[in-house]
């Protein structure tokens, strides 16, 4: 092909020139800027474009749109309004050859001191080498480029080349634009219709401009087939009514092209609609497509995308439902398929939302850049070489707790704790989105709990063994369970409404503080928190919240609460676990709360209610009822009686170890003022892992508070207490027990 030069080839049809045999559309091409119609904001008065072609200063540019928006209009403009050579190729048509052509007129034109403007319609079709062949001449300065594409230049034109032109994009005429277009094509006289006489009929000209949807081109032609082939009347007018309209272009051109921009363009905004929930943009989109062609597997590809990314656990029937609709289409196919299609789309546009699934990325981050971590010993397989390394030793199977579950860690020790899947509240999501949080909160709690434990627990006052052993009899243990019975016993009986304040008195790893704030979405929650590094990680977790639901975070006790930082906040509900201890010291724990208690009537509403989980540390579990003396009669003779005097002395009589009794505490929150004061017993029986680690310090004497042997010592000799240390050894260390802890719960009313 040769490159086509309107001053060369002045008798010659170009791609530029009007016979009067070329379609309507290609004579209407407007020749100047005042002819243009329609691109306002690019070649409107006073706008760039306009201004260079105008000064004749144009620099490369490219424009891109869909077909019948005017590019190449624009070029035949500046071609006739341009002192420069004009050259012209199409690229479906050109190549490298015509490139060279056209390059070496355009050096030799230069060295004339004639600039050359080089047009490349549709040249998006030049492939990556016909591009490059073009590049060096456009960045010297030997032509100035003028590309024409409906493709988005970004995606489809060399990189190069679009850095070193201007963009300008040309959008469908509006309706406005078209009107103008028909009425240009009948008026004018020497290209038109304007030596004719027609009647465009307003219902015929509307049909016209909706149907051809911003399409000059597609407009004019079915002017021209209606014009053409209606015979005049009588008076020599050709009446266009309707029907011939109708009958002049019977279909809406759809913009698409299944590898470009169009195609690109709505599959985003069809799947955008549908994660919107907008089931009518959703069935909209989806009819655009396949009206255009669009293969519906490739819909159906998308939706089941769709249905675990944007969806997931929110409906898990999203999934099921989408595949069965696809695997109905491929049994149907067209038409009735597109019922499929249609019920899967509105299935999904109308199901709860979640994209939760994007955990998935999170954990995938966190592998790439955290370094490599090991399997948790109780995790590893144990079938291959547990006998000789304990993998799996430790392992609590879920199945033989209650509910299925048991408050283990699973993830390695460096990432414990870390969150990958945040549930939705939508859904299904919605009805396991507390319970995914509280057994997190079980479990963090279980991690974090304090090995001193609570007063009278002789399991904790043996000296502290931070070793291994130690670390997987705490988070391997139930005591995640406990603690969720402990807190679900306080919230039954505390009861708090959506718009109640509500108090935290002890909230450590926030056990109560994040159920407080679930059950009370229209009140507030405050945590008292002493320590300092505790309060933060309350409220690095708070700030997950949105900020009119962050719990308030205060490092003090209720005892050391001011009336400057309360105003006029009064509490309808305070719960507290240890609380005791905690807020009023041991000290203020052994009295029986003789400082908490006015503390508490001084920040509790009216007629509120403050409910009180403390440990009964008389009725701790009994560590000779683990045993089983049928094993060893001969010691059962000699010893099983004196253990269990032993052991039961440890809890009679007072003792500050073990805490107030329960009646005492009661006593002196009526003395305090409340008006009401109820007690309640309840013993929490789990499995507990017991370590040998555990066992031993049990029987190791020497520390700052008296271990279990040092409280039962004076009953047995050295030897005996040998005998009893094999025993609890060889029957208990890394075994599985049930174990008893006993709290009672406080429930106090204040005066209305």
């Amino acid at each position: 092909m040769v490159p086509t030069l309107m001053s060369d080839l002045p008798h010659s049809p170009t791609l530029f020139e009007s016979p009067n045999t070329e379609p309507l559309a290609a004579r209407m091409r407007p020749r100047t800027l005042d002819e243009y119609i329609g691109q306002d904001h690019i070649v409107g008065p006073g706008r760039l474009l306009r201004r260079a072609i105008e000064a004749d200063q144009l620099s490369s540019v490219i424009f891109y749109g869909p077909p019948g928006t005017g590019k190449t209009t624009l070029a035949r403009v500046i071609a006739n309004s341009t002192l420069a050579r004009f050259v012209a190729i199409n690229a479906v048509l050109g190549g490298v050859k015509d490139i060279r052509e056209a390059v070496a007129a355009a050096q030799a034109s230069r060295r004339g001191g004639v600039r050359t403007i080089l047009f490349v319609d549709e040249v998006h079709r030049f492939n990556k080498a016909q591009q490059d062949a073009l590049l060096p001449w456009v960045e010297n300065g030997t032509v100035i480029l003028i590309g024409a594409t409906t493709e988005n230049p970004f995606f489809e034109v060399n990189k190069a080349l679009v850095s070193r032109s201007r963009i300008f994009q040309l959008v469908p005429l509006t309706e406005d634009d078209l009107r103008a277009v028909a009425a240009q094509a009948l008026a004018d006289e020497e290209r038109g219709y304007g030596r004719r006489r027609v009647d465009l009929l307003p219902e015929a000209l509307d049909h016209l401009v909706n149907v051809a949807n911003g399409d000059a081109r597609a407009l004019l032609n079915a002017l021209e087939l209606a014009v053409e082939t209606t015979p005049p009347g009588a008076d020599g007018t050709v009446v266009i009514g309707r029907e011939v309209a109708e009958e002049s272009i019977q279909q809406r051109a759809v913009l698409y092209d299944k590898e470009g921009d169009a195609h690109f363009d709505t599959i985003s905004a069809f799947i955008k609609s549908v994660r919107g929930s907008d089931p009518d943009a959703a069935l909209y989109w989806l009819s655009k497509m396949v009206y255009a062609g669009e293969d519906p597997r490739f819909i159906f590809r998308r939706l089941l995308i769709l249905a675990s990314e944007d969806i997931g656990l929110a409906d898990p029937h999203a999934l099921p439902h989408t595949a069965a609709a696809a695997q109905a289409y491929d049994y149907v196919g067209l038409p009735e398929g597109r019922y499929h299609l249609a019920q899967a789309t509105l299935y999904l546009a109308t199901a709860p939302k979640s994209n939760s699934t994007m955990g998935f990325f999170d954990a995938l981050a966190a592998v790439q850049k955290e370094r490599e971590a090991e399997v948790p010993a109780h995790l590893r397989d144990a079938n291959r070489d547990g006998d000789s390394f304990g993998h799996g030793a430790s392992y609590a199977y879920p199945h033989a707790y209650r509910d299925h579950w048991v408050a283990q860690q699973y993830l390695p020790e460096a990432l414990q704790g870390k969150v990958f899947y945040d549930p939705s509240s939508s859904g299904y999501e919605a009805r396991i989105r507390g319970d995914v949080a509280r057994r997190r909160e079980a479990q963090l709690a279980a991690m974090l709990e304090q090995e001193s434990g609570a007063p009278g627990e002789v399991l904790t006052v043996s000296p502290r063994d931070r070793n291994r052993d130690r670390w997987l009899e705490r988070t391997v243990s139930s005591s995640g369970e406990r603690l969720a019975q402990v807190r679900d016993a306080l919230f039954e009986l505390a009861d708090p409404r959506p718009h109640h304040l509500v108090l935290d008195l002890n909230a450590g790893t926030g056990l109560l503080t994040w159920e407080a704030a679930r059950r009370t979405p229209e009140g507030q929650v405050w945590a008292l928190e002493r320590d300092p590094a505790a309060a933060r990680t309350l409220e690095a977790q708070a700030a997950n919240l949105d900020e009119l639901q962050r719990p308030v975070v205060l490092t003090k006790s209720v005892t050391e609460l001011t009336a400057e930082e309360l105003g006029q906040v009064r509490f309808d509900v305070v719960l507290g676990r240890n609380a005791l201890s905690a807020a009023g010291g041991a000290a203020d724990a052994a009295s029986g709360g003789q400082e908490l208690f006015p503390a508490l009537l001084r920040v509790t509403a009216p007629g509120g209610r403050v409910v009180l989980a403390e440990a009964h540390g008389r009725r701790a579990q009994r560590l000779y009822r683990l045993l089983d003396w049928s094993a060893r009669p001969e010691l059962q003779e000699r010893l099983a009686a004196r253990l269990e005097s032993a052991e039961e002395g440890i809890y009679s009589g007072a003792s500050q170890r073990l805490g107030p009794e329960p009646e005492a505490v009661r006593a002196a929150a009526l003395a305090a003022g409340f008006e009401s004061a109820q007690l309640a017993t309840r013993n929490v029986t789990t499995p507990q892992r017991l370590s040998s680690a555990l066992v031993e310090n049990w029987f190791r004497s020497g520390g700052a508070r008296p271990s279990y042997v040092d409280l039962i010592g004076g009953s047995f000799s050295a030897e005996e207490l040998a005998e009893l240390r094999s025993l609890f050894v060889t029957q208990l260390a890394e075994s599985e027990q049930p174990w008893t802890s006993s709290l009672y719960l406080l429930q106090l009313t204040a005066p209305g």
